[in-house]
């Protein structure tokens, strides 16, 4: 896992706990939607990071 991916992850896991932590009758609140934005480019990170190795002679 990458430094960038490893950052967002934490980042993901504290928004979500701040949400959980001060708006607890809300539904929708803005570490939530940070959590959200955090999880997907978490994601995108984790992707980005893989190396794939293409072959490109075709057979």
């Amino acid at each position: 896992m990458s430094r960038s991916a490893l950052g967002l992850l934490i980042l993901a896991l504290l928004s979500g706990i701040a949400h959980l932590s001060l708006f607890e009758e809300a539904e929708l609140s803005l570490p939530l939607i940070g959590c959200g934005v955090f999880a997907v480019l978490f994601v995108l990170a984790l992707v980005a990071g893989r190396k794939i190795k293409f072959d490109p002679v075709l057979r």
